[in-house]
């Protein structure tokens, strides 16, 4: 099972930019479909953004879709989140997590998550 480490967070004016980073360790990275999850205060894990493992395609949700990208490098075992004209809405912890399946939206079907990285958005 792969372990992952988040980094990148930080505190930006709404309408800026941040690239968030997920460290995967072990040699079967390329066989995991990656995701990216939030949490807001009060608030349920919501997904973000998810890349399949057999073809690198992606997947957003609604609230994200043409401001975030999601990519990955599997000779760096790294998958990435590029967030641009970022809103305060966008506040949250924001991890990161595996699955063996594909195009999966529910938290409960990633078995790997990382500890998380603080992402505020202030106006």
């Amino acid at each position: 099972q792969v372990q992952l480490v988040e980094s990148g967070g930080g505190l930006v004016q709404a309408g800026g930019s941040l690239r968030l980073s997920c460290a995967a360790s072990g040699r079967t990275f390329s066989t995991y479909t990656m995701a990216w999850f939030r949490q807001a205060p009060g608030k349920e894990r919501e997904f973000v953004a998810g890349i399949n493992w057999s073809d690198g395609g992606p997947y957003y949700a609604h609230s994200v879709k043409a401001r975030f990208t999601i990519s990955r490098d599997n000779a760096k075992n790294t998958v990435f989140l590029q967030m641009y004209s970022l809103k305060p809405e966008d506040t949250a912890v924001y991890f990161c997590a595996a699955s063996r399946r594909l195009g999966m939206l529910s938290p409960n079907e990633y078995n790997a998550w990382g500890q998380g990285t603080q992402v505020t958005v202030h106006s």
